[in-house]
């Protein structure tokens, strides 16, 4: 249903474009789904010298999806989706073992004009976390709020605009109990947006500091992309993305510091298979 989304998609735009796909560690994953529905998905990470594995499964029955997921650490972590509970409602229950503590209680509704969400953690003394849009598909105005029962206080507070247009995506956030101030502005070089330019500069009122970030993705072709990003603190980060064969994808990054270059630059690969 078109509508303001979710206060979490107000500037979710720009954070993919300078966040998502920078990694600096080697990871595998293989992907398959077989005729009854039943999705398996496996991953191999190497991080810092460790190598780590997770398997996971996925199952969709009608408005219900099932994720289970193992790694190497003995952690079970599974959540359940259930969509139209109610009306435009989707509910999302989930848990992680060993920590029973870990389990939460998330709820989603979405209307042409507003939307809510609360997770509720499933604990004796749980972080109750709110928030809600109004506006219409094109424009947000929206509110997040976290309350620990336990001390009687709010944990987090924030303030947000997005605005959503073909060509372009601008948002204003406040958090971190209003201190700081994150103003982030995506273009579109193409009707696709497959090329765009974003700039995002972050304020700390408290710290006085300031970080402006710059980047941008450009499609070479239809299958493979180039991402880049530079802040005003010398770091600057790059990666190439190519489709192998449909839907499997090899992703190449790096990132080095221009103000520190004695260091060894990061460099990370990611080759995700899906038959």
């Amino acid at each position: 249903m078109k509508g303001p989304g979710l206060f979490s998609e107000i500037g979710k735009k720009a954070k993919d474009l300078l966040n998502r796909d920078y990694t600096s560690d080697q990871k595998l994953t293989i992907s398959t789904c077989s005729a009854s529905g039943v999705g398996l998905t496996s991953a191999a990470i190497k991080k810092g010298g460790l190598y780590s594995f997770d398997v996971g499964s996925q199952y969709k029955y009608k408005n219900t999806l099932i994720d289970v997921k193992v790694d190497t650490n003995s952690n079970i972590s599974t959540t359940l989706t259930i969509s139209d509970v109610l009306p435009c409602t989707k509910a999302i229950t989930s848990l992680k073992l060993p920590d029973y503590k870990s389990g939460k209680l998330e709820v989603h509704y979405f209307h042409h004009h507003a939307s809510f969400a609360s997770v509720v953690s499933l604990k004796q003394s749980p972080v109750v976390e709110l928030s809600g849009t109004l506006g219409t598909h094109g424009v947000a105005f929206g509110a997040e709020a976290s309350f620990d029962t336990a001390s009687g206080k709010f944990v987090k507070y924030s303030l947000g605009i997005g605005l959503t247009k073909p060509d372009y995506n601008a948002s204003v956030i406040l958090e971190d109990k209003l201190d700081t101030l994150r103003a982030s502005y995506v273009y579109h070089l193409d009707e696709l947006q497959k090329s765009s330019v974003v700039a995002e500069i972050v304020r700390r009122f408290s710290s006085n500091e300031n970080i402006l970030t710059v980047g941008g993705q450009y499609a070479v072709d239809p299958q493979t992309s180039i991402k880049t990003k530079l802040n005003n603190s010398g770091k600057i980060a790059a990666l190439l993305q190519h489709e192998v064969k449909p839907k499997s994808v090899l992703t190449i990054s790096s990132e080095f510091d221009t103000k520190a270059l004695e260091k060894t630059p990061k460099f990370g690969l990611a080759l995700a298979l899906k038959p």
